[in-house]
């Protein structure tokens, strides 16, 4: 059969599209037949709502489907709506405008950081990214969404959730699930660090109860918690400098700032004391043991159970434990309490970076209890500041500020100690990259930690969110960096703090703590996530179920034209699809084309002027180059 030639009836037109994923679709609108031809499915969905082909968009839109749901995957473990805003808090105690003024300034003067000739020129996050988010930190300025969860933090079986202006707390019972049991009022301040303590064990205020503590600026509100939800403010607490760092050791609540301040509240005496310490860049605590990592190369600590007074001046009684032979800033502390440590209670292991990127490794041996910690092992891995480290039962790993580059070692141990033979191995080495502002999402950096997570005596996790609106995180193993698992919010909102908690099991006998993640969402809603069961089905296949090819199979039996849009789930993304743009099924999908001719006797097939969106909308580029048509017949006029 010869080549026909056409003449056009009116000026071509020229689409400026891929044409490989176009071949796919031009198959579609010849046979109703879908063969993906190794095309991503998600960018066939896009093609097909530009030329807006019904059948073909639905039907993609169903295989999108099939991994995604309103009620989450296996993981999804429960949801907290978002609370009622409360009433306005009468606070004589309010961050005023000077008050604000100062913790700008803060930021402008902070203790410059002791560090060695070899220390590389780029403090904080290091490269073109690092720079890049210092720019984008300067122009958020300090908006925030005052629905938006800001932090997350837990201790036993309860969670406390801060929002801007206000904190809520929730318990967890097996039989009736999680409950809202506080509320605080709404705050003139918008909260920066919370702290919970959940399990008090003597002391003045009982066996059970609990406490919780928001702080802002250089102000400290803490509150005591009944078993029955109510809550009495116990007082306000200034630090006279802002606050870094709010956490409790024991019943003992502890704040600590970078100038070089350390407040304790002694749920005993009920006395808050403030004491004046070298600048504080770190801080761990083991027991009732509180190390800090301080600018001039050294780590002290302090017994906060006995709460140590100097008879003489009535001051805290810092001691110092171990000077870093370089003097170089101790940046990031973790300690390891052995099994040892209960027995004679001397063994003791710190890990320790600095400021020019050195890791080490000291061990309080029992038998050098008067002579005082001994350096034990040296890493010189990393050319920027280290800004985290652990040393847990069987990694060492550290993180640094190049983009959170993580480096882990093998640690090996005799009879619970540390031990030189083979001794400390390299593991691995990769990037939890996180694109979040310098001061986290909306200005709060606290939410966002990646962590490690975990027990020291069990695997340990790190939560990675890549861009700042993300609605989904990345769980993976802390000493080597694999994937574990992806959350997916349910509701499609986007993530904006997040928190792995171990809750305790039932009283049942053989019951053991169940690990979760909890993720604060944009719209104020908390999402919980079993982690255990993520944790047992690593490197199990997975479940059957419909493939992608065999659900497209099972489609093409079905017109999904002439057939009830399904209800879809509510993801962003796909929120305009539930109503098409056109459909061609009045004279099927052959008819779908037109031929349109150029120069040279040639003539190719376009998709039809129905199917296509507004041509305003559309790029003028070369000319597709569409498959043959010779067998069709004239398309109708």
């Amino acid at each position: 059969t010869s080549r026909q030639t056409w003449t056009p009836r009116s000026p071509s037109i020229f689409i400026d599209r891929d044409p490989t994923v176009f071949a796919p679709i031009l198959n579609f609108l010849r046979t109703k037949e879908l063969d993906p031809r190794g095309v991503s499915i998600s960018l066939l969905l896009h093609e097909a709502e530009f030329y807006g082909i019904t059948p073909l968009v639905r039907r993609l839109q169903l295989r999108e489907e099939l991994d995604r749901s309103s009620c989450g995957s296996v993981l999804f473990n429960g949801y907290l709506p978002p609370p009622v805003f409360p009433a306005k808090r009468r606070n004589r105690h309010s961050v005023a405008g000077p008050q604000i003024a100062a913790r700008l300034q803060s930021t402008v003067d902070r203790a410059p950081v002791r560090r060695s000739n070899t220390m590389p020129p780029n403090l904080g996050n290091a490269g073109l990214l690092g720079r890049l988010l210092e720019d984008r930190a300067v122009a958020a300025g300090m908006a925030s969404d005052p629905g938006m969860v800001r932090i997350v933090c837990g201790h036993h079986n309860w969670i406390a959730v801060a929002y801007a202006q206000f904190l809520v707390c929730y318990r967890m019972k097996e039989t009736s699930g999680w409950q809202q049991v506080f509320s605080s009022p709404r705050l003139d301040w918008v909260i920066e660090r919370v702290a919970l303590n959940a399990k008090v064990l003597g002391g003045s205020l009982g066996d059970h109860d609990k406490m919780v503590a928001v702080a802002s600026c250089s102000e400290i509100i803490l509150w005591a918690l009944q078993a029955d939800g109510n809550g009495s403010e116990i007082g306000v607490f200034v630090l006279g400098v802002p606050v870094e760092a709010l956490f409790f050791v024991g019943n003992q609540l502890i704040a600590t700032s970078h100038t070089g301040k350390i407040g304790v509240w002694n749920a005993v005496t009920k006395h808050w004391q403030i004491q004046d310490v070298v600048p504080i860049n770190s801080y761990d605590a083991a027991g009732t043991f509180l190390l800090l990592g301080c600018n001039n190369g050294s780590i002290y600590y302090v017994d906060v159970q006995k709460f140590p007074l100097r008879m003489k001046d009535n001051d805290l009684l810092v001691t110092e434990l171990y000077r870093d032979p370089s003097e170089d800033a101790v940046t990031a502390l973790s300690v390891y309490l052995t099994p040892k440590s209960s027995d004679s209670g001397n063994w003791i292991e710190i890990a320790y970076g600095t400021s020019s990127g050195v890791v080490r490794v000291i061990v309080q041996h029992p038998e050098t209890v008067g002579s005082g910690p001994q350096l034990f092992q040296t890493f010189t891995v990393h050319r920027s500041p280290v800004t985290k480290i652990m040393l847990s039962e069987k990694h060492l790993i550290s993180v640094c500020a190049d983009n959170n580059h993580v480096r882990t070692w093998t640690v090996t141990r005799f009879r619970g100690m540390i031990s030189t033979q083979p001794g400390s191995t390299p593991l691995a080495s990769f990037k939890i990259l996180s694109l979040e502002d310098i001061d986290g999402h909306a200005g709060c950096s606290a939410g966002t930690d990646i962590g490690p997570f975990g027990e020291r005596d069990d695997q340990q996790v790190f939560i990675q969110k890549v861009v700042p609106d993300a609605c989904q995180v990345f769980v993976r193993l802390s000493s080597t960096g694999k994937r574990i698992c992806e959350v997916r919010s349910v509701d499609g909102t986007a993530i904006t703090a997040f928190m792995v908690h171990e809750c305790e099991g039932s009283s049942r006998i053989g019951s053991r703590p169940r690990r979760y993640l909890f993720t604060g969402h944009a719209n104020g809603s908390i999402q919980m996530w079993d982690l255990t069961t993520a944790m047992e089905m690593l490197g199990k296949p997975p479940a059957g179920g419909l493939t992608e090819e065999e659900l497209l199979q099972q489609l093409e039996q079905c017109d999904l034209a002439l057939t009830r849009t399904p209800d879809l789930s509510p993801a962003g993304s796909f929120a305009h699809s539930s109503t098409p743009r056109a459909s061609i099924t009045r004279y099927g999908p052959a008819w779908a084309l037109r031929r349109v001719g150029f120069q040279g006797g040639k003539s190719r097939l376009l998709p039809a002027p129905g199917l296509l969106p507004a041509l305003g909308s559309t790029k003028v580029g070369p000319v597709l180059p569409l498959l043959w048509g010779t067998a069709l017949p004239p398309a109708p006029s």
